[in-house]
């Protein structure tokens, strides 16, 4: 799995870190961004329930990548 950030779209809200902080960190501008080229599986829930919780819809995932082959 991998994950992105729309950085034209994200508002710096952090809900992404609070979830997932081995996956996500914010700038010093305070928005986030993607730490990881692929999301470990263990990561995997917390970052699909980021997405979800993104007030502003700038998280996108790629299933299939890396872990799941």
């Amino acid at each position: 799995m991998r994950a992105e950030v729309d950085d034209t779209a994200c508002a710096g809200h952090g809900i992404c870190v609070g979830h997932a902080p081995e996956v996500f960190e914010l700038t010093g501008e305070g928005y986030s961004v993607v730490r990881v080229d692929e999301v470990p599986a263990a990561y995997e829930a917390a970052v699909r329930l980021a997405a979800r919780q993104c007030p502003t819809y700038s998280i996108t995932i790629t299933e299939g990548m890396g872990n799941d082959g």
